[in-house]
Formats: C-alpha cells, structure tokens, sequence
C-alpha cells in the first residue's frame, strides 16, 4: 500500500495547499495522504490563526485521510528540529513518500547538496560559526556557509529560499533515518513565502492572506477566491465570533510574564541566550503592542522568526530543560491523532499491530515531558477568546464523513 506524507501547518488552507496536495496525489499515486500538522504554535513563533482542530476539519475535507500533530517542542523549532520531529512521524506512520513543496520544484538538487553536506559538516559548522560571530542573523550565515563551501550553482539547492531549507532538512532526515522513504518536491505557484501582498486573484501566499484577513471584512471577496470555500467561511466565522487569533491577543499575557519572571526564570527559558531576555524584558513596557514591542527588540543578528518563538517559549513557559527533551535527532514518544476519514481510520488498523510508538488520542494519555509541553500550550492558547471547539485534553479526533461532507 502506497502512503504519502505532507508536512504542514495550513495557516490558514489556501489555494496553493490545494495544489500541493493534489499533486501529492497525482505524483505519488498513493492509496492514502497522511498530514502531520503543527498544533497550537508555528514554526515561525506564532499562535495559529484558528485551532488544530479547525484546521484539522479543513484538512480532511481537503482530501487528507489522517492528519496527526507535530508536538510544541519540535513544532516550535528551527527548521533541522522541526523536520526531524515531522519526518520522524511519518515514517513511523510507514509512509512510502514524502512530498514538499519548494521554491526549487525538483528533488535532485536536494539530494546532491544533501550528499555534498556529508562529508562538510565540520567545515560548515565553522563557516556557520564565523559569520554570525561578524553579527549576521543564523539563516544568513548558513547561507553565506553554503556559498563558502562552493555548494552554490544550478546543480545545487538555493539555500536562502524558506522552503528549499526546509526542503533540505526533510531529504536529510530521511537520509539520516535510513528509511526507504521516496522524497518528491512540488514547486509553489506565483506567491513566495514571505510575500505580502497579493498580486493573483487565485494564488496568495498565507501571510499575504493573514495581512489581508486582519485588514477587515472590507476584503472578503478578493480573499474568497484564494483560499476554497470551507476555508473562508471558517476564517469569516472566527472572525465574526471572535476566535480568529494573532500574536497581539497575547500580548498582555507575554507583557505580563516578562515584567513579572525573575532573571532567573527568563534565562531558563529556551532560546534565551546571550542575555537576549533581558532586551525583551526591557522594551516590554514602553511597547504598546505586540508588533511596536518586535521592532523595539528587533536586531541585526535575530531574525523576526527567531524573536517570535523566543517570545512564544516565554509565554508558555518551555525551558531549556524541557525542550532538551525534543533535541536533534530525539525522536517524538508519541503520535497524536487529530482526525481521520473512513480510508484513514481503516489504514491506521491496519499499522497499528506493527508501530513502535504509541498512538495517542488524548494528550492526558502520555505522561511524556513532550506531552506536557503540549498541554501547557494548549492552555495558554486558549487564554484568549475560548476556542469554539472543546477542551483540548478531552477532545476526540475529528472524524469526517466523505458522503455527507461532515465532521463529526
């Protein structure tokens, strides 16, 4: 049986995730799609615009037949640690592909610098290690190490690009596990990552979408050719009752943490380092928002992203112990379903005799340190706006019925 793996976040599910995953599906020709989804908190250091479980409706009447989560502690990581801890999921799944999307759109210059990185780990890791001692943020000096290292060029990836790093990292995880896992790459349509502004009346990027949803209801129409029609009246129903959620709901709760955590406390808390905390904790009461507070704190050396999960790790309180729980190439515990159809449900009885992980279905069932991590977060997203949905510890996996397109 053929099974196909996504890794994803789907904030919020546009027309260019479609795409993605219809390809997946085309490309693979797999019997089932499997999604591993980030929950409450983002790679980039932000609180998802609706809950894991919202999307994890949108998810399966997308077409994905199992979608189970990526823990805070790996969700909530550089990209290295982020795809392990997805791509470690997967294969325990026993995916047979792996498919992402890329600025690149073809795998083979993932596999050579995969492989030209073997042997110059040591070089780069200096390379790396020089140029942010000149002040440069992490990103760039990977960047600049690649160049350095000569692995720069057509037949190499263009590292610079968020999701050929990404990219990278899944190709070698999946090296490193030595799983006969297939890798396949989807190119994006029109809209880069980073893109703020929509300039298709199809294709936007999620962040373009995200400035775009904040900006009022005055742009549903223009956001309702982006995104299918189960994604926008989720988006529109969040907004119109109150759950739509963004880093400057939380603000007061972060404010209130940094002014009120003794030294100690703050530089326990992961990411906190070369006295970075104290510069949060400085600005913190001449900011009056969120997004003044960021650029009040914003240098040349962190980027906005690393700034963002710093200030996400402060609200929820993860140290560096706890997260040490989630380090490179530790595998997660466990994998928590989220939700399913009827051909998911049927897979995951069929696997079940054979994985060597636990599946879990409420996260009170782990005693893990990764599990109570995932409970902390979970809490402090809902300290704003209560979710539509219910609590999160006693909540079952969404379950969507094909013929009658609903979720139960």
């Amino acid at each position: 049986m053929r099974a196909a793996g996504i890794i994803v976040e789907y904030n919020p599910f546009h027309n260019g995730h479609l795409y993605h995953l219809q390809q997946t599906k085309k490309q693979t020709q797999a019997d089932i799609v499997i999604a591993v989804m980030s929950g409450d908190f983002l790679q980039r250091g932000e609180p998802a615009l609706l809950s894991k479980w919202t999307r994890t409706a949108l998810a399966l009447k997308a077409g994905v037949d199992l979608v189970v989560e990526l823990p805070y502690a790996y969700a909530t990581q550089k990209a290295e640690v982020f795809a392990w801890g997805a791509v470690c999921i997967l294969a325990d799944l026993g995916v047979t592909d792996i498919v992402f999307g890329s600025e690149a759109g073809d795998i083979e210059p993932f596999h050579r610098t995969v492989r030209a990185m073997e042997s110059r780990k040591a070089a780069f890791d200096r390379a790396v290690k020089a140029h942010t001692a000149l002040g440069v943020s992490y990103p760039k000096a990977a960047s600049f190490a690649f160049r350095d290292l000569g692995l720069s060029g057509e037949e190499y990836i263009d590292l610079s690009q968020p999701n050929n790093i990404l990219g990278y990292h899944y190709v070698d995880a999946v090296r490193r596990l030595g799983r006969p896992i297939r890798t396949a790459t989807v190119k994006r349509l029109k809209a880069d990552y980073h893109d703020n502004d929509i300039r298709d009346d199809r294709i936007a990027s999620a962040t373009a979408i995200r400035q775009a949803l904040f900006a009022g209801s005055a742009r549903r129409e223009e956001l309702r050719r982006l995104v299918p029609p189960y994604t926008a009246d989720a988006l529109f129903a969040a907004q119109d009752n109150g759950t739509l959620r963004s880093w400057e709901d939380y603000f007061p709760f972060l404010k209130y943490r940094l002014l009120t955590a003794r030294h100690q406390e703050l530089s326990a808390i992961y990411e906190a380092e070369e006295g970075l905390e104290n510069r949060l904790k400085a600005f913190a009461l001449r900011a009056a928002n969120f997004k003044e507070w960021m650029e009040l704190i914003k240098t040349k050396r962190y980027t906005w992203t690393r700034l963002q999960r710093l200030a996400t790790h402060v609200l929820t309180g993860a140290t560096k112990e706890e997260m040490a729980g989630a380090g490179r190439f530790q595998k997660p515990p466990y994998i928590r379903l989220l939700g399913m159809n009827g051909k998911g449900q049927k897979y995951l009885n069929r696997i079940k005799k054979d994985l060597k992980v636990p599946i879990i279905t409420k996260i009170a069932s782990s005693r893990s340190p990764v599990a109570a991590l995932d409970e902390r977060a979970a809490l402090c997203y809902r300290l704003i706006k209560p979710s539509d949905d219910r609590d999160d510890f006693d909540r079952s996996p969404v379950r969507y019925d094909e013929a009658s397109g609903r979720t139960l």
